[in-house]
């Protein structure tokens, strides 16, 4: 198992693509696991425009915007790369929710 290494401790670009190598794959691993939670939600769902929920989307906007700051990131990048994440999500739960209300 790799040690990571601090941003400051990095001192090649080397360095730092390992490290952002180890953080992609963590990302993956977690965006793997909400996926799995995602597909669970579409299978609970019984109509597709359930999928859409203005409210929900705005709150979790709204919390990952919170937390971006208090980590320091910026607050619209993030919210971007939700809104990308939510809107795909969205989609794919309407495509099992519609397809499993064909095959009845």
């Amino acid at each position: 198992m790799t040690v990571a290494k601090l941003p400051a401790d990095c001192q090649t670009k080397d360095d730092v693509r390992v490290e952002i190598d180890r953080i992609d794959q963590a990302l993956l691993e977690l965006f793997a696991e909400r996926h799995a939670y995602v597909t669970r939600m579409a299978e609970i769902k019984t109509d597709p425009h359930e999928a859409f929920d203005p409210v929900r989307i705005e709150a979790v906007i709204k919390k990952v915007r919170e937390r971006s700051f208090d980590l320091d990131l910026d607050e619209d990048q993030a919210e971007l790369i939700w809104r990308t994440l939510i809107d795909w999500n969205i989609n794919y739960e309407k495509g099992i929710i519609a397809a499993r209300r064909r095959a009845k």
